[in-house]
């Protein structure tokens, strides 16, 4: 029997290129199987091949388990019938006991091929994902092995296969079993079956490798590409920048007569690049970015996180593009929320925004219209600026003195208080949250103003999460409020 498992693991070893290791794994598995079908299937057994001499051992593993607990016939055994057998054992150990090993002989010849070549081909497939892990990014050029409806499926060679979805193509690809793909891999994970490599030609990784590819400035790292966006197939945008001088990145990226960005397009059915040069300015970046239509002026709400574009009336559809097209890839490159409109519409929404502050300030803090328009006029939007903006700052206001800045600022607080006070007579955190140990009522009220109304919200958050809600609160005590928040999780456990 020894020899027959040696001979077996080293045909399996040398015609399959595995690892004799994985191999006596297969075998194992396959003598568990058997075994089990031997005494019972609920037994926990475990089988060891000796690796040197090809001789196996059967082990049984019993847990010890509370007399109350539910028992599962041949794996466990109660603690008061395991002492009155004379163990000294207590709830919770596990006893190990030999049992007598079943014979090779004896294995169903076909489960036992069936776990070994399912050993294998597992062994195999996770080769491909340790092979292919630190690839993620990278083009492929892999042979059409099979055409679906929703999915091509990529030989990659070496036993590797990688899914290309249907919607990870252009609407001009047309490829036929054989044919050559290029495709940019983006995702790696072990399936069990099935592909594990999956790949795609509509992702900005895809243009950014490509222009890697064409530019050797890039692949040099004097380019660097800072940003992508697409709208497959149609047209894209890439922004560009070099810390040389001496180099013109956008006129490299170009090429001679267009060459380089001419065959980046070919590869993607036609689609239409738009170099663009970086700028660490958002502003001079969505300029940048909205070519060609020219720029009037721009407004920037960094709150929002949104620009408002301000084009002359005949470049208004220019600006825009076709369906939008032109405004959602450049806010998709620069990251920003772009709101393109014409002069005249930017100065009635800035009137009316005016406006509407002045009043806010007005009607808040209780002053008269000009103190208001002051306010308005030098960039305060809320009253948390009046406060927390430095007394000099405001004084630098050619029309403050410092009875005003000083008035201005104590009604500002007032009136902050006044809505922290009416904020928590309509939101009220749950009483548990409130009576906790550790719990400050302040705290309490802050949480429940952020959604967290009961000791269960609490125990859900990360500690980053807690820090900025509060920020005064240290890490330790962030730890120690919510860790006192699980201590119902914990005693449910018991």
């Amino acid at each position: 029997m020894s020899k027959e498992v040696l001979l077996l693991v080293k045909s399996l070893s040398d015609t399959k290129g595995i690892d004799q290791n994985v191999a006596f794994q297969a075998l194992e598995a396959a003598l568990v199987m058997a075994t089990k079908k031997r005494y019972g299937a609920d037994w926990d057994v475990v089988v060891k091949v000796d690796r040197e001499s090809g001789v196996h051992t059967t082990t049984r593993h019993i847990s010890i388990v509370a007399d109350e607990d539910y028992l599962i016939e041949g794996a466990q055994l109660n603690i008061t019938e395991a002492l009155a057998q004379g163990m000294q054992v207590k709830v919770g150990d596990v006893v190990e006991s030999p049992i007598e090993s079943v014979s090779f002989g004896r294995i169903d010849a076909q489960a036992a091929k069936h776990i070994i070549l399912q050993k294998i081909r597992e062994a195999e497939r996770l080769e491909v994902v340790n092979i292919f892990s630190d690839k993620v990014g990278q083009l492929f050029t892999a042979v059409v092995k099979k055409v679906t409806r929703e999915w091509l499926l990529l030989d990659l060679g070496f036993s590797a296969e990688g899914l290309l979805q249907r919607s990870e193509m252009l609407q001009t690809d047309a490829f036929r079993i054989g044919d050559r793909a290029r495709a940019y891999l983006y995702d790696v994970h072990y399936e069990p079956r099935g592909p594990q490599l999956f790949f795609s030609r509509t992702q900005p990784g895809m243009l950014i490798e490509l222009f890697r590819i064409e530019v050797p400035e890039i692949g040099e790292q004097i380019i660097q590409v800072m940003a992508a966006a697409r709208d497959p197939g149609i047209r894209a945008k890439i922004a560009v920048k070099t810390n040389d001088g001496r180099i013109d990145p956008i006129g490299a990226c170009i090429g001679m007569r267009g060459s380089r960005v001419q065959a980046v397009s070919n590869e993607l059915g036609g689609e239409r690049v738009d170099i663009v040069l970086w700028d660490d300015n958002p502003a001079q970046l969505v300029i940048n970015a909205m070519a060609p239509a020219e720029i009037q002026s721009i407004v920037v709400d960094e709150n929002l996180h949104s620009i408002d574009i301000a084009v002359k009336p005949e470049q208004l559809s220019q600006a825009i593009g076709r369906n939008g097209q032109n405004v959602r890839l450049a806010s998709e490159l620069t990251g920003w929320t772009l709101n393109v409109m014409t002069p005249d519409e930017i100065e009635t929404k800035a009137a009316v925004e005016q406006g509407s502050y002045q009043d806010f300030f007005a009607e808040k803090l209780n002053l008269e219209e000009d103190i208001a328009a002051i306010l308005v006029r030098e960039g305060f939007t809320t009253l948390e600026e009046v406060v927390y903006v430095s007394i000099e700052d405001m004084l630098a206001i050619e029309e403050f003195d410092e009875d005003i800045v000083a008035a201005l600022r104590e009604r500002a607080l007032e009136a902050i208080a006044h809505e922290a006070e009416a904020r928590k007579s309509t939101i009220k955190p749950a009483a548990d949250l409130l009576t906790m140990e550790h719990m400050t009522e302040d705290l309490a009220y802050r949480l429940a103003e952020n959604g967290i109304i009961s000791m269960e919200d609490l125990a859900e958050l990360a500690i980053d999460d807690l820090l900025e809600i509060d920020t005064d609160l240290s890490e330790e005590r962030a730890a120690q409020l919510i860790m006192k928040a699980r201590e119902p999780w914990f005693a449910s456990d018991k």
